[in-house]
C-alpha cells in the first residue's frame, strides 16, 4: 500500500475520549478499596461471614462491573456514542418486528451455533481444564445459557433499528441454513471476530484473580521499606488495572456502544505474530525456544544492597508498567488484539503508534538483564540477550501487522499514521532515521554514471 506522506494539519480526533477510561479507572479503584477494608464495612454492618478481605475469584470478577458500568455510562451520557453512524444504528426508523423477524431468526442461528462450536473448541483443547484456566471455564460455562436467552430480546431489539441487520453473523446463519445467498467474506470476517473474542476472553477471565487477590491483600505498610518488593507490589498493580480494562474490552462489544468489532485482522502473519504470544504457544515458544531468562538474577539482583539504585530502578519500571497500563486504559471499552474497532489517537498514542509494545519491551530488557547471569557463563549471555532480542522482534512484527490492517481499513487511521511519522515524540525520530537510511541506501546501490 502506497502512503500519502503528508501529514494533516492536526493530529485527528481519537475516537475513544479520555474520560471513558478515567471513568473505569475509578470505579476499579473503589472496588479494590472496599474489597482491601471489607473487614471492617462487614464488620460495622454486621454482616454474617468471615471478617477479612474480599480477595476471592468471584471479587476479582465482579470488578469487571465496577470497572465497565462506569465507562458504559460515560460513552452513552457523555459521548454519546449511541449516536455515532459508525454504530450502524438508525435510531429514528425503526423497523416493525414482523419485517426484521426472518433476518433475526438467520442471526440467531448463526450465534447459537458459533457458540456451541467455540464451546466444542473448548473441550476438545486439554489446557482449558487446568490450572487457572478452570475458572475461566466455570464462568463461561455459567453464562452460555444466560447468554442463550438475552440474545433473543436483543437481537430483535437491534434489528429493528440497523441499517443494515444482514451482519456477519446473518451471512453465517444464512450458509448454514441454506435458504439465502450469502457473501462468502462476511463469513470469514465472522468467524475472525470470533476466533479473537473466544481465544482471548478465556485468557484474560482466568488471569483476573491472581493480580487481584495480590493487590487485595497486600500489606502495603509492610512494604515501605523494601523498594524492591513495594515496586513488584506497584508493578502488579497496574497490570491489574491493565487485565480489568482489557478484560472488558473482550466482552463488550456491543453496537449501541460503537464497541463493536468492525473486523478482524485478516493476514496470517498477523494472527501468528499475536498467538505465540499467549498461552498455550506461548509456553512452548517464548517459554521454551525463546527463555531468555536461564540464570539471570534481574534487576534486584543486580542492585541488591543498594538501597537508591533499588528505588531508582523501581520507580523506572513502575512508570513503565504505568505506560503499558495507561495504553489500555485510553482504548475503554475497545480493547483488544487483532481487531479494528476504531481509531485511539490520545493518551501515549500522541508519542508512539505502540506504546504498549514499545513500554513491555523496555520494562523486559530492564527488569531481566539477559547479558547478566549468576553462572558468568557467556554462552548464556549471549543466548539470552539474542532470544530476548527475537522476542522484541516479534512485537515489531505484531507492529507491522496491526499497522497493515488498520491502514486498510480507516482513512482516519491513515491520517494519523502520517501525522505520527513526522510529529510523533518517538515515531517522528525514528522515521526520519529510516528515511535517512533509505537513501542512503538508494544512493549506494544506484549506478555509476
Amino acid at each position: 500500500m502506497t502512503l500519502d506522506q503528508s501529514a494533516p494539519a492536526a493530529r485527528p480526533r481519537s475516537d475513544v475520549s479520555a474520560g471513558v477510561g478515567l471513568a473505569g479507572l475509578l470505579g476499579l479503584a473503589l472496588w479494590l478499596l472496599f474489597c482491601r477494608n471489607y473487614a471492617g464495612f462487614a464488620e460495622a454492618m454486621n454482616l454474617p461471614g468471615p471478617r477479612e478481605p474480599l480477595s476471592g475469584p468471584y471479587a476479582a470478577l465482579a470488578a469487571l462491573l465496577f470497572t465497565s458500568g462506569p465507562m458504559v455510562i460515560w460513552s452513552l451520557l457523555v459521548d454519546k456514542v449511541h449516536l455515532r453512524a459508525s454504530t450502524g444504528i438508525d435510531w429514528s426508523n425503526p423497523r416493525k418486528i414482523s419485517e426484521i423477524r426472518d433476518v433475526s431468526v438467520v442471526k440467531l442461528a448463526g450465534l447459537w451455533a458459533t457458540w456451541a462450536i467455540i464451546a466444542g473448541l473448548y473441550c476438545l483443547a486439554r489446557w482449558y481444564w487446568d490450572g487457572r484456566y478452570l475458572f475461566a471455564m466455570e464462568v463461561l460455562g455459567a453464562a452460555i445459557i444466560p447468554l442463550v436467552i438475552l440474545s433473543i430480546p436483543y437481537v430483535l431489539w437491534i434489528d429493528r433499528v440497523m441499517v443494515n441487520p444482514k451482519d456477519h453473523a446473518w451471512h453465517f446463519g444464512a450458509m448454514l441454513l441454506g435458504r439465502e445467498a450469502f457473501d462468502g467474506e462476511e463469513v470469514k470476517k465472522h468467524w475472525r471476530s470470533w476466533i479473537i473474542k473466544g481465544f482471548f476472553a478465556a485468557f484474560m477471565i482466568s488471569i483476573l484473580p491472581g493480580g487481584f487477590a495480590v493487590i487485595v491483600n497486600g500489606q502495603i505498610g509492610e512494604l515501605a521499606n523494601d523498594p524492591f518488593r513495594l515496586s513488584l507490589f506497584l508493578i502488579e498493580l497496574l497490570f491489574v488495572i491493565d487485565v480489568q480494562i482489557g478484560t472488558v474490552g473482550y466482552l463488550v462489544t456491543m453496537r449501541p456502544l460503537d464497541a463493536h468489532i468492525r473486523s478482524g485482522n485478516p493476514f496470517f502473519g498477523g494472527w501468528v505474530a499475536a498467538l505465540i504470544c499467549y498461552p498455550p504457544f506461548a509456553w512452548g515458544i517464548l517459554g521454551n525456544i525463546l527463555a531468555y531468562e536461564v540464570d539471570t538474577i534481574g534487576w534486584g539482583g543486580v542492585f541488591e544492597g543498594n538501597v537508591m539504585a533499588l528505588s531508582l530502578w523501581g520507580a523506572w519500571l513502575i512508570l513503565l508498567t504505568a505506560i503499558y497500563a495507561w495504553a489500555t486504559v485510553v482504548f475503554g471499552i475497545r480493547f483488544s488484539n487483532l481487531t479494528y474497532r476504531g481509531v485511539i489517537t490520545n493518551g501515549p498514542y500522541k508519542w508512539t503508534r505502540h506504546p504498549a509494545y514499545v513500554s513491555k519491551n523496555l520494562f523486559w530488557w530492564c527488569a531481566t538483564f539477559p547479558f547478566i547471569v549468576s553462572t558468568g557463563n557467556p554462552v548464556d549471555m549471549i543466548r539470552n540477550t539474542f532470544f530476548l532480542g527475537c522476542v522484541s522482534a516479534i512485537y515489531y512484527w505484531r507492529a507491522k501487522t496491526e499497522e497493515a490492517h488498520l491502514l486498510g481499513e480507516d482513512a482516519k487511521y491513515r491520517e494519523y499514521h502520517a501525522w505520527m511519522e513526522q510529529n510523533g515524540v518517538i515515531t517522528a525520530p525514528l522515521a526520519r532515521l529510516r528515511n535517512r537510511l533509505r537513501q542512503r541506501g538508494a544512493t549506494v546501490q544506484a549506478p555509476a554514471e
